[in-house]
């Protein structure tokens, strides 16, 4: 008995992308992860008052000014924030500002996103951010069973999730991170916590679990953080885009790792990495 094998030349990977893009040119966007310049306190780790930063001191409005010389190597003809989709307060306060009126507030998308606005004439601030779908039920009155289960998962505390030394060095990454801010210019804080091996481990600190039997953490994980940024994505998706249109998102830095593993899988968007901008003046 013979047996006759078909061989077929391997398509390069080119080729096969070109199935889904049609070689086309597509919109780029550009990911710029930020700690809040506020320090409003709402995330897990809270930054000590010492290692907080002044960014309306000379020094870092300098360093602010540079940073944003930095992102407007991209050009970019939309900016997305992390806000919701109404962004009328925002854009009243930028026309104050526009005007004299007012100054910036200590707050990454007026100090980041109004200067960019300004420097490139545009418009309009785009509101990217979501509620998840895990919120949007614990606040529903329609949705007294799903909240019971909800309020169990979410009374269950992160560290106890995750117990371990890995889990107690990542509070101290987090602290050493802080002085590197203190210590550091803000242009390079932001190229080495936008780096690939930074947004990596960053997000490795949601994927700590117990060996128990409870699936109580990766639930609440899944219906609520990879939730809400894949609702921020469909946000991003929503936006009416040209394919010369190049989308700067400027969002907390937690955000990127998700984001920019579904950014760059898409075949809509060309992903540009914050450190492919190589310039500095």
């Amino acid at each position: 008995l013979t047996i006759a094998f078909l061989s077929v030349k391997p398509q390069s990977p080119t080729e096969l992308d070109h199935l889904l893009t049609s070689g086309k040119e597509m919109p780029k966007i550009l990911l710029v992860g930020t700690f809040h310049f506020g320090y409003p306190g709402l995330d897990s780790h809270k930054t000590a008052d010492k290692d907080k930063i002044d960014i309306n001191s000379p020094l870092r409005q300098k360093e602010v000014e540079e940073l944003v010389d930095y992102l407007a190597q991209f050009k970019p003809t939309k900016i997305l924030v992390e806000s919701s989709a109404n962004t009328g307060y925002l854009m009243e306060r930028y026309r104050e500002w526009k005007g004299g009126t007012t100054t910036l507030k200590k707050q990454e998308i007026e100090q980041i996103g109004f200067r960019l606005m300004e420097k490139f004439g545009l418009d309009t601030l785009y509101g990217v951010d979501a509620r998840s779908l895990a919120r949007q039920i614990t606040v529903s009155k329609d949705s007294i069973l799903a909240k019971a289960l909800l309020d169990k998962i979410y009374a269950v505390k992160p560290d106890s999730l995750f117990a371990s030394e890995v889990n107690d060095n990542y509070w101290k990454w987090y602290e050493l991170m802080d002085k590197r801010c203190v210590e550091m210019n803000l242009l390079d804080y932001f190229l080495e916590t936008n780096s690939d091996a930074h947004i990596k481990r960053m997000h490795g600190h949601y994927l700590l679990r117990d060996k128990d039997d409870s699936y109580d953490g990766v639930d609440g994980l899944t219906m609520n953080w990879y939730n809400r940024n894949l609702r921020i994505l469909k946000n991003i998706h929503k936006i009416k885009t040209e394919p010369n249109d190049r989308i700067l998102l400027l969002i907390g830095g937690g955000h990127i790792p998700i984001l920019q593993q579904q950014l760059d899988a898409t075949p809509e968007y060309e992903l540009v990495k914050f450190g492919a901008l190589k310039s500095r003046k």
